[in-house]
């Protein structure tokens, strides 16, 4: 009986602890939040090649897995001991998930940079014809409604002038730069120091790449372990299922997503050099990349695409804004689906919500990374609520509870 109540009260002094503990710390950082924001940031800093490695690891997981599984089948039947099959396997996927990054990387550089720097170029030189041809354009169609074309003329006045002064003040400056560096040692931005900085962290990434793809299994493993170690047994059960739902709406989301991207963007660059359009490497970019971002993405790519357009031809932006509304649809409808699948399941309102949420704390990242991220929250809560419900013998149908007045206590019963 002494010890029982003893430990009773060992667990209730814990628990105090824990909380003035946990008050304490949270008091620290809001007090020294800038403080905490510095070390966190020089930490990332320190970990950078780390995280590089993290990224590309898990973003060339599938090509790794399948590349592994194939080798691996194809050399089981005349390679007889299973640990020489494994290891040439891992190798082989090694070198061949190498070989696709080093393709993409070789690839972005050497034929796509250039061609964005001669778009740019080629706009900066036409920027002040093009501006005074779309100028007197915009005049003759509102001639008859001389407040609204003074109106317009204003703003295009103010819109051309901040791009002019964007694009011969930051924009190709910096990419003449860029050029100039990357064609001399390959870096990825201008200054010796950023250069050597950048490509450090890259090829440091590139061996924190290699490691994780090898050791992945080891890795997850240990996670298990440390897991049935900590909690209970049905509640370790539980988290390794929801880790393996997050891994599940992650992977499929951002790889399925960027391969997405990465079509509509080649489809864009061979239509719009079928349909002679201007600046066709540099719009397939825009599109290509904002493609990333759920459904603001097509918007934030079009606008600044079709406005570049309709300062060299307003007819062909009309043309381009049809084809971007066609190419959008196919994406939505078609190649989206087909890639994706239902990968997160999330209501298109939470995709909404979850995209301007995201994108407001953490920018463009946050855009990438918000449908999954909330997908996942969302099935928590609905895991928490439908467990709750369960207890309470209630149903977990929604339509159940549509125009619902109230349940009856004793009957349960669903009082509409």
């Amino acid at each position: 009986m002494k010890d029982s109540r003893f430990n009773h009260y060992i667990c209730w002094g814990a628990t105090a602890l824990a909380v003035i503990a946990i008050s304490v710390s949270f008091a620290f950082f809001l007090t020294k939040f800038e403080t905490v924001k510095q070390i966190v940031a020089m930490i990332i800093t320190i970990l950078k090649p780390v995280i590089y490695g993290a990224v590309l690891a898990y973003l060339l997981l599938p090509v790794y897995n399948r590349c592994r599984s194939f080798i691996g089948d194809h050399i089981a039947s005349s390679v007889k001991k299973e640990k020489t099959v494994k290891s040439l396997s891992k190798a082989a996927a090694t070198i061949v998930s190498l070989a696709v990054l080093i393709v993409i990387v070789v690839g972005f550089f050497s034929l796509v940079i250039p061609q964005i720097d001669k778009s740019i170029r080629g706009l900066q030189a036409t920027m002040g014809d093009n501006i005074s041809n779309l100028a007197v354009w915009l005049q003759k169609m509102l001639a008859d409604n001389p407040s609204v074309e003074q109106w317009v003329i204003s703003v295009y006045e103010q819109l051309t002038s901040q791009l002019e002064t964007w694009l011969s003040g930051y924009l190709v400056p910096n990419m003449s730069t860029f050029t100039q560096v990357t064609s001399l040692i390959g870096g990825l931005s201008a200054g010796l120091f950023s250069v050597l900085t950048v490509l450090y962290n890259f090829l440091i990434g590139i061996i924190v790449m290699v490691y994780l793809l090898n050791i992945k299994d080891t890795l997850a493993a240990q996670g298990k372990k440390i897991v049935y170690g900590v909690f209970p047994l049905k509640q370790a059960n539980q988290v390794i299922d929801e880790l393996r739902f997050v891994h599940k709406v992650f992977g499929g989301f951002i790889t399925g997503k960027l391969l997405d991207s990465l079509i509509i963007g080649i489809m864009c660059f061979v239509l719009l050099s079928i349909m002679k359009m201007p600046y066709v490497v540099l719009v397939s970019v825009i599109v290509g990349v904002t493609n990333v971002i759920p459904f603001f993405g097509p918007f934030i790519g079009a606008i600044p695409s079709a406005f570049l357009i309709l300062l060299v031809s307003p007819i062909k932006c009309l043309y381009f804004i049809i084809f971007i509304f066609l190419l959008q649809q196919f994406d939505g409808n078609i190649l989206g689906p087909k890639i994706l699948g239902q990968s997160t399941g999330l209501p298109s309102f939470w995709v909404l919500f979850s995209i301007l949420l995201f994108g407001g704390l953490f920018g463009f990242v946050g855009m990438i990374i918000a449908v999954p991220t909330f997908a996942v929250i969302y099935s928590m809560i609905s895991g928490l609520v439908n467990k709750s419900l369960r207890k309470k013998k209630l149903s977990l149908q929604t339509e159940d509870y549509l125009e619902l007045k109230e349940i009856d206590e004793v009957k349960k019963t669903y009082i509409k």
